[in-house]
């Protein structure tokens, strides 16, 4: 069940964002009275699995899931139609219209996934709202349990000050994106700010170790079961350890600390039992486990307990409107420092390009709508950024040389189109078995 549905949001989110871009260039097309001959969702080599003739486009479903496509007359593209490109221009065909036409097509895929993206943080801003924890109330600073954090500097207690400059305000689920692509973070240690120069090469190093968040909020050591075996019988679930062998436990990495320290001793211990507190003894075994089994609380339990103050922010129609569009352009900018950085060999990011499969274990194991809009409205930004690139065969190859005709007043000849065409072409394919060879890589050897 859980392959189903993954699978079945992976397909859902990349059948939308491949039918909306398509539509992008469909549009324009049409209103400049330009044909349209085709019009899919996936690639139909030799066959589709559907197909429709409506006016003078087919629409179908392809049987290869690698994108789709709309099939404009008169225009170099994957298809390399060079019979009809060989006939004499016609008036509703592509090459025919002018170039400030053919570029508004062009660019109509790359602006449609863009405005999504931001129609969609705002329609989330408007029905989900934002929670998050005031970075001023983190008096106890983060958990740091992921080992290429620790390589790099950081420590459990640590508060996040500011990154690349920027004065960190909450704490939320960004605040992991924004440390992957900074190169300096302030933090502050037991009262005192300093600065952690980050690796060059940290997005490389997050692989090698197994996969923990860079940061997380530090949480009490609450019990959830007391198995019949174990030698603490004093201890009850729903107990949180507060004190152990005299010292305050407030958080669970603080009692791991403690416990590893007291190995095959009994020590004493003061709990939280329904709300009280109370004194026991606890057996500590020799590899410092009280045989006893945690999990995590609620963010609201945690604030009843006092351990947070959470910050829930509704917003009205208007105002998720300026809220969502400074969400798409923080999401934009960030994804093309990712992509500076992917071409930078000295950061090694590039070892951690996936191709479908990545894509598709970014989804959770279950349904969640605000998580599924969420990861659509990145995937959409990647789309509308990847396409944009200079390389012939993308939109931002036909934008390239559109540029120059207008600038220049000389348009590239038909057969330098096409010689361009296959060399992009050869470009992409190059970069998708990249992409994807990186999946199957590290599907084998486990990172």
């Amino acid at each position: 069940m859980e392959i189903v549905i993954k699978l079945s949001q992976f397909l859902l989110s990349l059948s939308l964002l491949i039918i909306l871009h398509e539509l992008g260039h469909f549009i324009p097309a049409k209103l400049f009275k330009t044909r349209v001959e085709k019009f899919y969702l996936f690639f139909d080599l030799k066959y589709s699995l559907l197909k429709k003739k409506i006016g003078e486009t087919e629409y179908g479903i392809g049987w290869l899931p690698l994108g789709g496509y709309v099939k404009i007359s008169g225009m170099i593209d994957e298809s390399m139609d060079k019979e009809q490109m060989a006939l004499p221009a016609q008036p509703w065909e592509f090459r025919s219209k002018p170039a400030w036409q053919r570029l508004i097509i062009m660019l109509g895929g790359v602006t449609v996934n863009f405005i999504l993206a931001f129609i969609i943080y705002i329609g989330m801003a408007y029905a989900y709202g934002d929670s998050y924890i005031s970075n001023a109330d983190m008096k106890d600073g983060l958990l740091i349990e992921n080992q290429a954090m620790i390589n790099a500097g950081f420590k459990s207690g640590d508060k996040i000050v500011a990154v690349d400059g920027e004065k960190i305000v909450r704490f939320d689920k960004e605040i992991s994106s924004k440390i992957i692509l900074a190169k300096d973070v302030v933090i502050e240690r037991n009262g005192i700010e300093q600065t952690i120069k980050m690796p060059n090469d940290f997005i490389d190093q997050l692989s090698k170790f197994e996969k923990a968040p860079l940061v997380a909020i530090r949480v009490p050591f609450a019990i959830t079961e007391v198995p019949t075996e174990s030698l603490n019988k004093e201890l009850k679930a729903k107990d949180i350890i507060v004190s152990l062998n005299g010292q305050k436990t407030k958080y669970l990495d603080e009692v791991q600390s403690v416990l590893e320290k007291n190995k095959n001793k009994t020590i004493p211990a003061v709990v939280l039992r329904n709300q009280k507190e109370v004194a026991i003894n606890v057996v500590v075994s020799n590899v410092g486990k009280m045989g006893v089994s945690i999990g995590a609380l609620g963010l609201e339990t945690l604030e009843k307990l006092g351990y947070y103050k959470i910050t829930h922010q509704k917003y009205s129609f208007l105002e998720s409107i300026p809220f969502g569009i400074e969400k798409g352009k923080d999401q934009l900018v960030g994804y093309g420092k990712q992509l500076k950085m992917i071409f930078n060999p000295e950061t090694k990011a590039y070892k951690q390009v996936g191709g479908f499969h990545a894509i598709y274990n970014i989804f959770p194991s279950s349904w969640s709508w605000e998580v599924f809009w969420s990861i659509t409205a990145i995937l959409s930004i990647m789309l509308g950024v990847m396409n944009l690139l200079p390389i012939p065969a993308l939109d931002g190859g036909h934008v390239m040389f559109l540029l120059f005709e207008i600038v220049s007043g000389k348009k590239p000849s038909d057969k330098f189109l096409e010689n361009a065409q296959m060399v992009g072409f050869v470009l992409l394919i190059s970069l998708l078995l990249f992409a994807n060879g990186n999946d199957i890589y590290k599907a084998i050897v486990g990172k």
